[in-house]
């Protein structure tokens, strides 16, 4: 006993706590574990999804045929249903049962990626990644809001590193895993979409039997589908409108122009929308933050590196050095390390320190100069080289991602949770879509310019080439130039990315750093501001110690801690225009309080001493 007790005391989840403090801990720990089991496994299968394909892109466009064009959507497809779906299921958590939903999204996760997986031309595959994105947006949403349902946030930065782990396991492994599925004979590429299917069979079976949620009764209840389609009509006109631009369309092209104007329309319409709508997508209020806005701006740039930057790796490391898609996978395993140990141990950090920002902008800022550092790649740059840049990167990214969402959910109150946390991961994977075309853009520019300068002219796709991605079917000099042009032009990807990256760097270092709050909902208990926090530590040095809770009577308090305890009370955020308000208020209240006591005790005492004289009277 006494062994487990140092045990328990001597971790640092448990330091300075009590034995039973550390076992009561424990055993909570422990129970959300075995449902964090299942999260993690849903998690990660619906992220491996999104990537596993990247690196196997090569062989299947070979197979069924197909183009650049092609290639991208493929890829952007699925992500863009996700993005689309990650705002609905958002609301539909808050609205609906959500084990339900959540195992409702699994079972049409594996309807989706076996119907991928029995594709025979690129549109039918481009068509059922549709469906499996819709799926993905589902489940990796529920997750992350029924992990934030159960635990407070000042906790979640621990769990939060074990899912940050395990989405970025995903997002690196997938292409390697693809690579050894393609190049394995017996498998094939098919295999991408099937292997899933048995897990994610698992993954029903653990949540249907451990996952126990106090279902919430809302009344009445509004899915706003007006908002969901005019969001999906935006986003598909927006990257379609990319993806022609980005083919040498020009701007002024009549298809070029409707698909903007629509996207801009439906844009306009969707906020309107969503002002009038009873439960609307992505509510308004939530915008006003100024903590969400920007991190929003911050997920963007985190979204485009995350899912652009493989797809892209795949390719120079495919077409431009000539490796294999295992070979191309296992390349790219320095990333996958840095982020596993960066979102575990920030986590950890952050549920120690109970702050987020200084390792939140960091991590963006060591992200950017990790793109700008692989603008100087090239066809035989070392790759000890890119092996350091990768390592950082994921570094970067393993400690700024799934921070930022945690830092958006600390602000909110637990009604809003999921359309919080949907907000975020939407425009996350709307930066995710929005990227690979933009850097699928840019590339696709460098490499056609670098060939023409070397050819004079684009390479013609062979009679008998499977679409214009199959280099082996080119003569052998014209092979070699196009190699090359895969190779030289990765710069252009990185460019674009660092740019994306210093504009979110810059944004989250504007973001207001709070301290994590200890409950899961809000109106409990309102999180102090790290400036607040300061403010007392002021208080203690200088032997005034500020109590736990101070009285707005109590002489000697400062007035922007008498406005904190009196918001607290009135159960407000400090991002609400009335924070202080309620100070004031109870400030005026205590004064008039006081005044009506000194009347009552003036008259008191005059009616004392009347009493007192007539008494004397009487005696005479």
């Amino acid at each position: 006993m006494k062994k487990r007790e140092r045990d328990l005391t001597s971790k640092r989840a448990y330091r300075g706590m009590t034995q039973e403090q550390a076992e009561a801990a424990e055993k909570k720990h422990r129970e959300v574990l075995s449902v964090l089991t299942g999260l993690l496994l849903v998690q990660f299968l619906g992220m491996l999804a999104n990537t596993i394909v990247s690196n196997a892109m090569p062989v299947i466009v070979a197979e069924i045929g197909g183009n650049q064009t092609h290639y991208t959507w493929i890829l952007t497809s699925g992500i863009l249903a996700n993005t689309v779906m990650t705002a609905l299921s958002g609301k539909l958590a808050d609205l609906y049962d959500k084990k339900k939903l959540f195992i409702i999204s699994m079972v049409l996760f594996i309807l989706a990626s076996l119907l991928c997986g029995l594709a025979t031309s690129p549109e039918m595959l481009i068509a059922f990644r549709v469906l499996q994105g819709i799926a993905m947006g589902m489940q990796v949403m529920m997750s992350m809001v029924i992990m934030a349902t159960v635990i407070p946030p000042r906790e979640r930065g621990r769990y939060n590193g074990y899912m940050g782990a395990v989405m970025a396991v995903a997002t690196v492994s997938g292409p390697l895993m693809g690579g050894l599925i393609v190049d394995t004979p017996w498998l094939g590429w098919r295999w991408c979409f099937w292997v899933t299917i048995p897990f994610m069979l698992s993954a029903i079976w653990v949540i249907s039997k451990r996952l126990d949620l106090k279902q919430m009764s809302r009344g009445k209840v509004h899915l706003d589908i007006p908002g969901a389609a005019l969001m999906a009509i935006a986003a598909v006109s927006f990257l379609l409108w990319v993806s022609m631009v980005g083919a040498s369309t020009p701007f002024t092209d009549p298809v070029a122009l409707l698909l903007i104007a629509i996207a801009i329309v439906a844009t306009v319409l969707f906020v309107l929308v969503e002002r009038k709508s009873p439960e609307p997508l992505i509510p308004m209020e939530i915008l006003l933050h100024r903590n969400t806005v920007l991190a929003i701006v911050g997920v963007i740039g985190a979204g485009t590196i995350m899912f652009g930057a493989n797809v892209f790796l795949g390719q120079y490391f495919q077409y431009g050095r000539g490796y294999s898609p295992t070979v191309a996978g296992l390349l790219t395993l320095p990333m996958m390390v840095g982020i596993v140990v960066a979102s575990t141990w920030v986590g950890q950090l952050i549920t120690k320190n109970g702050v987020w920002k200084r390792y939140v902008v960091s991590g963006m800022a060591l992200l950017t100069a990790s793109a700008f550092a692989l603008c100087f790649a090239r066809q035989d740059t070392n790759l000890g080289y890119l092996g350091v840049v990768f390592f950082a990167a994921g570094w970067g990214l393993g400690a700024a991602n799934q921070n930022l969402v945690l830092a958006v959910q600390n602000t909110v109150p637990l009604s809003q949770m999921g359309a919080a946390t949907s907000t975020v991961t939407f425009f996350r994977n709307l930066g995710g879509a929005l990227g690979i075309q933009v850097l699928g853009a840019a590339y696709t520019a460098v490499t056609d310019d670098y060939m023409i300068e070397r050819l004079g002219s684009l390479p013609e796709v062979p009679a008998g080439a499977s679409g214009a991605l199959d280099l082996g079917a080119l003569p052998d000099d014209v092979e070699m130039v196009a190699r090359e042009a895969f190779g030289n032009s990765l710069w252009a990807v990185f460019l674009a990315s660092g740019i994306i990256l210093l504009i979110g760097t810059i944004a989250t270092a504007l973001m207001k750093g709070t301290s994590l709050r200890d409950t899961v909902d809000i109106e409990k208990k309102v999180h102090r501001t790290l400036r607040e926090e300061e403010i007392q530590a002021t208080q203690a040095a200088a032997a005034m110690p500020a109590p736990v809770e101070p009285s707005l009577t109590q002489p000697n308090l400062p007035e922007e801690a008498s406005s904190f305890q009196a918001s607290v009370r009135a159960g407000l955020d400090e991002n609400d225009p009335k924070w202080g308000e309620s100070a004031t208020q109870q400030r005026a209240d205590t004064e008039s309080s006081k005044q009506n006591t000194s009347a009552e005790s003036d008259e008191q005492r005059a009616g004392d001493n009347q009493g007192a004289g007539n008494s004397r009277a009487e005696k005479q």
